[in-house]
């Protein structure tokens, strides 16, 4: 083995001017003592180092700075691969982690100002509509074949990462490249949900049995049996539902990334229904040019799912969730499930599977003494206005993405470090750390086969087809961080009781509208968004929309039809079987 690794870093590096080739004595140790378990072998793990030795020598010295949110994934590579990184290449990495608003609020001034604040930011796919119109963004497609090519890993192999149709524009070019990715789906106390009692208890009130939710109904029913009629488990008071409502910029997340794709309120279609997508917002197929958010324009975002959506949220915030939710935001509200009280969440994020699969020494109520986990993850129930071929909830994949405005030598030592920290060497390992999968190879590996019992159905949902329903915001949203902001005002109204759900979202589409409409005036005159930024349909009377099939959609008579449930271990099978 040790020959074939002295081979490689030879032939790898014969090329390379001496003083440059310090570096091999380092991977190796890195590789040893920290990215373990691989895809790769040792060997061919070597392989890959020393093609980042030989890249980064013209940048040896250098200082670089870039930006991410702050969760597991980021914090590794913050603390640990920045070292590994610069003892390897010679480049020093400044890694710094921010609130995700922060951060794209950074990548908002540096786009507006062209000033260089940060050489890479790993930011949410959620902008590819943004970083394909404005073109501030690097095309990462071209960059590769062209002016990045001497500084592109061989071995980098784009298709394996699960999230590319993410980052890829309406051009078909790649935009951002995933770094990490986590859904958002639905999570129960299973070993409450096994207990004979309760099973009997809930059948009896209910008439269908006590699992997995499978549409909004069911998970109403569930949240109603534990908070108002289980009430109390082993001594402790607990509730059927968890969820956060303050009024903050992380309450528009709640709701852009799945609340209403969940309900049903875009159209059929994946990544993103077409030609009405998750925002509400319709964009013609064929088209790069939005055409309006209301209903009178051909949107969806103040119709009756959307607006049924945040009833449900606010209703449920208010009847079944621990005392205090309201007020909490998106950080407070993950880790609450941790004490142990709450019976289920329609939708959790799985960045966080790290933190629930803590000790209990560590205040972790959910894990048993063997530090197994008593709750379980599975698909997010869907609302009654949802049809299959629908997305069914949101994925995050922060991705990197480089800017124009960063000197060319910033960007290509940006670059190296970018791919240096989604290489297949040390993907598994960092994957193991943040439990954010990006790479499918990753995802087959035999140490997530032994690992599996212990993530709660982690290793299964990403092994199953079905993780295909669970997308990011996609391209139908021109301009993401001009159009984030608007919804976290409007729904906080809901729940501070100023508006209903039907005046806030009124208000929300107007908003939308109007933003859109700036936009498309500075498109028409100065092509800003590259001829690609919205052309808003002329206001016509509602009932002409909503007596046309697909979205937006006429209000139901009854929205909500009988519960429907599934047992937890035959989702399993299905999707051992299916994947």
């Amino acid at each position: 083995m040790k020959t074939r690794i002295a081979v490689a870093i030879a032939t790898a590096l014969i090329c390379v001017p001496p003083g440059v080739a310090a570096g091999e004595a380092e991977a190796e140790k890195w590789i040893t003592n920290e990215f373990q378990p691989s895809t790769l072998s040792k060997a061919q793990q070597m392989e890959e180092m020393a093609w980042f030795i030989k890249a980064a020598a013209p940048f040896k010295g250098m200082e670089i700075n870039v930006l991410s949110e702050t969760i597991p994934t980021h914090e590794y590579e913050s603390k640990t691969l920045t070292k590994a990184f610069e003892e390897i290449t010679g480049i020093k990495v400044n890694h710094q982690l921010l609130g995700e608003g922060e951060v794209v609020q950074a990548v908002q001034t540096q786009m507006q100002t062209g000033r260089n604040l940060y050489d890479a930011y790993i930011n949410d796919s959620d902008l590819i509509g943004t970083h394909s119109r404005l073109q501030l963004a690097v095309n990462l497609t071209d960059w590769m074949a062209g002016e990045g090519k001497d500084v592109t890993n061989p071995m980098l192999d784009v298709d394996d990462f699960i999230g590319k149709s993410f980052t890829t524009g309406p051009d078909g070019k790649l935009y951002q490249l995933p770094d990490q990715q986590f859904a958002n789906l639905y999570w129960f106390r299973k070993d409450w949900f096994d207990r004979p009692e309760l099973k009997k208890r809930f059948k009896e009130k209910y008439g269908y049995e006590l699992g997995v939710p499978v549409n909004w109904s069911a998970y109403e029913d569930i949240a109603q049996f534990f908070s108002e009629d289980v009430k109390e488990i082993d001594g402790v008071r607990i509730y059927g539902h968890m969820d956060y409502g303050k009024r903050a910029p992380d309450l528009g997340w709640r709701m852009t990334d799945a609340w209403l794709s969940m309900a049903g309120a875009g159209d059929k279609g994946l990544p993103n229904g077409v030609p009405v997508d998750e925002w509400g917002i319709r964009m013609e197929k064929g088209s790069c040019n939005p055409v309006g958010a209301s209903v009178t324009r051909g949107g969806a975002a103040n119709g009756p799912a959307a607006v049924y959506a945040i009833r449900k949220w606010d209703e449920w915030l208010r009847k079944y969730a621990p005392p205090g939710a309201a007020s909490y935001d998106f950080y407070q509200s993950l880790p609450a499930l941790s004490q142990g009280n709450v019976a289920q969440q329609i939708f959790w994020y799985t960045a966080f599977t790290a933190s629930m699969v803590a000790p209990k020494s560590e205040g972790n109520n959910t894990v048993d003494d063997a530090g197994m986990p008593m709750w379980r993850m599975a698909p997010s129930p869907h609302g009654p206005y949802w049809e299959e071929g629908q997305k069914l909830g949101y994925q995050d994949a922060g991705s990197w993405t480089l800017f124009k405005s960063t000197p060319i030598d910033r960007r290509k030592a940006a670059w190296l470090y970018a791919q240096f920290v989604v290489s297949k060497t040390l993907d598994v390992k960092k994957s193991h750390v943040g439990l954010t999968f990006i790479r499918d190879s990753t995802i087959r590996d035999k140490s997530f086969t032994e690992r599996a019992p212990k993530l709660g159905g982690l290793v299964e949902f990403y092994r199953s087809p079905d993780r295909v329903l669970w997308t990011p915001t996609g391209i139908n949203v021109p301009d993401y961080p001009k159009l984030a902001q608007i919804w976290w005002q409007q729904i906080g109204d809901v729940n501070s009781g100023a508006f209903t759900p039907q005046q806030a979202m009124d208000r929300l589409a107007s908003e939308m509208d109007v933003t859109m409409g700036r936009m498309q005036a500075a498109d028409e005159k100065a092509k800003v968004y590259g001829g690609c930024g919205p052309r808003l349909n002329e206001e016509k009377d509602a009932s002409y929309w909503l007596d046309r099939p697909g979205s937006p959609k006429a209000k139901l008579a009854n929205e909500k039809p009988k519960g429907e449930t599934i047992d937890y271990d035959e989702l399993v099978k299905r999707w051992q079987k299916a994947g």
